[in-house]
């Protein structure tokens, strides 16, 4: 837990300031709140922002012509953190190709090469060379990406480039630009607040935050009951503890890639630990039959919808991603629905598990609508649903885990919620961030500032996968190229990029 800021402190936010959208140096001034000149700032220190800089120093631009605004003390801090609680340990392997290369905009050598390479071992290359017909598709360990990651961030000097803190605001500026509001870690400096003046902004800030569901939200909220009604992403070890030390049930609600990382580590506990544990798999749909366009059938069993990868991949760079360029508003975002949903990879040990725990009696799925989650005192807690034939049913439990995933709205987040209130920022159909061709947020351009924005806050938008790896390096070279033509840096040519490719695989710095 942070320590507690001293009180008094010069810097804070005053009214004026709160209900002023575009800002002056002299309001600042005023407010006590000290300002420092940067050219472009970057605002969550993710592998967003991580992805960004490493293109720009790629492209040329020195460390000291941005500022990434974060609270992580590593890029990936986030990212493993939430992979850990949803069951992806650092040797589990995540959902994402073997090209997709974070710490490499060339990717080349692959994840696969790499693995390849380091293992002695022909079996990486041999997946991605049969995969999906022979092998399942080759995605990375998560301890290779995070360690790999770590490297390319020594090399670009990441360090020089970041900033402690939290970015609570963008406003525009008089006369152009932006103000960039962060709050300094406690101590750090001698106001509460400190503002950075910039022509170029970048948000990369993730997920707003976790979406619980509303019924188990509103549980929690009358019974401040936290400890049996879990999500995925929030830390919930106890749970398999208990399971195996003692055994009960289970509900387990979501049925994407989370879902079945959850119902994997229920099970591992069962056949490795001795786990006397019972699962109940709550399905608000039973998906049984192939679904999809003709163009993009995604086979289904068992309620699940199997695909690879959160979209096909012809929307990473194919048919698909030149279809969705085409098209605006609503008829965007129904392709970007059509093509993703939930989902999850159809992994031939998980789907032999899972026909294990069925036999065994271990396993059983339920299907319906819930209609109330209730305490039951020391008999855990009581789920109530209307089945599809409009019957009540009852589900008891210990635990309650649900994975369903995470995507909270925006105005969730304070940042986000200002910037639609105060920067002009609109939202798309599927109520994330409208962004043009080049990721620039629409309605925010301040005299000659622009601001940009990566990931998942960008759904609905020009291409689809932004949520990935690969999405965020296609990303960054939309942005990279607008700030070339602005004259901010080089544009990376052919010669340059042959030349820095080089570079890279000696580890020598940009």
């Amino acid at each position: 837990m942070n320590a507690p800021r001293a009180q008094n402190l010069p810097g804070d936010l005053t009214p004026r300031l709160r209900e002023t959208s575009q800002w002056t140096d002299e309001m600042l001034a005023e407010a006590g709140i000290p300002i420092g000149d940067v050219p472009m700032v970057s605002v969550g220190g993710g592998f967003g922002s991580f992805v960004l800089a490493d293109h720009l120093r790629v492209a040329g631009m020195p460390t000291q012509q941005l500022r990434v605004v974060t609270p992580l003390s590593a890029p990936f801090e986030q990212y493993r953190y939430l992979a850990a609680c949803s069951q992806i340990p650092d040797d589990s392997r995540l959902r994402s190709d073997s090209g997709s290369c974070p710490d490499n905009l060339w990717g080349f050598p692959s994840y696969a090469l790499r693995e390849a390479w380091e293992d002695k071992s022909l079996a990486p290359l041999f997946t991605v060379g049969t995969e999906p017909v022979i092998a399942d598709y080759f995605t990375p360990r998560a301890g290779q990406v995070y360690r790999t990651t770590a490297k390319e961030a020594r090399r670009i000097g990441w360090d020089q480039m970041t900033m402690a803190g939290r970015g609570r605001m963008v406003r525009k500026r008089r006369g152009g630009g932006y103000f960039v509001l962060v709050t300094p870690p406690p101590g750090a400096t001698p106001t509460t607040r400190i503002a950075l003046r910039a022509r170029w902004v970048h948000l990369a800030v993730g997920y707003p935050g976790v979406r619980f569901l509303p019924d188990l939200q509103e549980y929690r909220q009358r019974t401040n009951d936290f400890h049996r009604v879990v999500n995925a992403y929030e830390p919930h070890d106890h749970v398999y503890d208990a399971l195996v030390g003692r055994g009960g049930t289970v509900v387990v609600r979501g049925s994407g890639i989370v879902g079945s990382r959850i119902l994997q580590r229920l099970l591992d506990d069962v056949e490795q630990r001795g786990a006397r544990t019972q699962i109940v798999h709550l399905f608000r749909t039973f998906a049984t039959k192939s679904s999809g366009p003709a163009t993009f059938r995604r086979e289904s069993a068992n309620g699940f919808n199997y695909q690879g990868f959160n979209y096909p991949k012809a929307a990473w760079g194919g048919t698909l991603k030149k279809r969705l360029e085409g098209l605006a508003g609503q008829q965007r975002a129904d392709l970007i629905s059509a093509m993703g949903g939930t989902n999850t990879p159809h992994r031939k040990d998980w789907d032999q598990q899972l026909d294990r725990a069925r036999a065994a009696g271990i396993y059983r799925a339920a299907v319906g609508v819930v209609e109330s989650v209730e305490d039951q005192g020391a008999r855990g807690v009581l789920t109530t649903i209307k089945t599809p034939d409009g019957q009540l049913a009852s589900l008891p439990a210990d635990y309650i885990i649900d994975a369903t995933g995470l995507e909270a709205d925006l105005a969730s987040s304070q940042l986000l919620g200002d910037l639609l209130q105060h920067t002009g920022a609109g939202r798309n159909p599927l109520n994330r961030l409208d962004v043009s061709g080049a990721f620039e947020v629409s309605g925010t351009r301040s005299g000659d500032g622009r601001l940009y924005a990566s990931g998942s806050i960008t759904l609905g938008g020009p291409y689809a996968p932004v949520d990935s790896f690969l999405g965020l390096q296609y990303v960054a070279l939309q942005i990279i190229d607008d700030l070339a033509a602005q004259g901010f840096i080089r544009k990376l040519g052919s010669l340059r990029s042959v030349a820095q490719g080089l570079l890279w695989a000696r580890g020598a710095t940009p």
